[in-house]
């Protein structure tokens, strides 16, 4: 399947897709962005008739050379474009409408997005590569709570290195020559930066402290950086033999993927022979993995976090007198439990104290019945002998 047709006045530097694969944005020389819908670009119904963009962004005034589309569905997710204008401007596809524009000292060449959009790096042809950040703390008493960068519409210009030239500076990593192309790490802790003479410079995000530097491509010039998970059967990266049985002795390799060299020259051998490596796909157990996160899940549930709340305030201010007034008749049951277990507490102590009193009254009066009759006794004995005696 083959279409083609013209989108831009001029040449077209730039393509993205966003993170559902739902739309493509070009940006071009002619300063402009336009937005394509996938699926009316496939739609068969449509194929005679030519293509209409879902959107186009006109407030650069100079060529644009990167696009970064953020995550989420589209049209909520938002996009960032960097131009020749000394801008990188945010967008947002679901009104079609200019958010935020971010102004720097120097022209924009390439710029990288974090996975949480949180802050986004902007490098230039001399050699600078700026930090900005996308939340800020609250100017306010306490000085504890973040808001969001921006979002004011096309009169809101961030200028960069206006406001705080010190924060800004810390903000701020020098390369030495020209970045003409960035990445972010999958674990959002590293910085890849690729310059103009093949060098691709490896930056801790946390402190900016240059990690290390690959030379692979020395002489030429870097023109795409992507980070991905390195493939356990990848040669040199882990011993792929298994130590079976208690003695160590016996190992089982780990089946790898082939790869055949290039021939030089046409083997009518080989040709002959038609032998083609395939290496079998490891059977799938029926539980599935506690770790299995998809990218479509993950789109779902930031989507669900992210999405505000179709009731509004009056809903939730009636959920909560709902709420508040739910806590009063439990309250109130509580106290009534409470007080029917004090009275049947305070029936049973008084039940048991006069039983032991009694029980104690009862012990004190057989004892003093023997001890009057002995007495008696005594005082008769006591007569008799005194009449004796006469």
């Amino acid at each position: 399947m083959y279409n083609s047709w013209d989108a831009h006045y001029r040449q077209i530097n730039v393509l993205r897709f966003t993170q559902d694969g739902a739309a493509l944005v070009a940006g071009s020389e002619d300063s402009g962005v336009t937005v394509w819908s996938i699926p009316r670009l496939l739609d068969d119904s449509l194929q005679n008739e030519l293509p209409t963009p879902y959107c186009n962004f006109t407030d650069h005034t100079l060529p644009v050379t990167d696009i970064a589309c953020g995550v989420g569905f589209f049209p909520s997710c938002r996009i960032l474009t960097a131009s020749v204008d000394h801008t990188v401007k945010l967008w947002d596809p679901a009104s079609k409408s200019l958010l935020t524009t971010f102004y720097f000292p120097q022209p924009i060449s390439c710029i990288a997005w974090d996975v949480s959009e949180r802050l986004f790096f902007a490098s230039s042809n001399v050699g600078s590569i700026h930090q900005v950040n996308l939340f800020r703390q609250r100017e306010d008493k306490f000085g504890r709570a973040m808001e969001a960068v921006g979002g004011a519409g096309a009169s809101d210009v961030i200028r960069i290195n206006d406001t705080d030239p010190a924060a800004a500076r810390k903000r701020l990593i020098a390369v030495g020559e020209a970045v003409t192309s960035l990445a972010i790490s999958l674990t959002s802790s590293m910085l890849l930066a690729g310059t103009s003479t093949g060098l691709i410079h490896v930056y801790d995000i946390a402190s900016h402290q240059l990690l290390r530097t690959l030379s692979s491509h020395k002489g030429m010039q870097i023109t795409h950086l992507a980070t991905m998970l390195r493939p356990p059967d990848l040669v040199g990266h882990v011993s792929l033999s298994l130590t079976i049985g208690t003695g160590g002795e016996t190992k089982e390799g780990i089946p790898m993927r082939p790869i055949a060299p290039f021939q030089r020259i046409r083997d009518g051998k080989a040709r002959e022979a038609h032998e083609v490596s395939v290496l079998l796909p490891q059977i799938e157990r029926s539980t599935t993995s506690f770790f299995a996160y998809s990218r479509e899940e993950l789109i779902k549930d930031h989507t669900y976090f992210v999405k505000p709340s179709a009731a509004g305030p009056e809903a939730n201010g009636v959920s909560l007198q709902t709420r508040v007034a739910e806590l009063e008749s439990e309250v109130a049951r509580l106290r009534e439990q409470l007080g029917k277990a004090k009275g049947i507490n305070d029936v049973m102590w008084e039940s048991v104290v006069q039983r032991l009193v009694s029980e104690d009254k009862e012990k004190k009066n057989e004892s003093e019945v023997p001890m009057v009759e002995d007495e008696a006794e005594h005082g008769e004995g006591g007569r008799r002998r005194k009449r004796n005696r006469t």
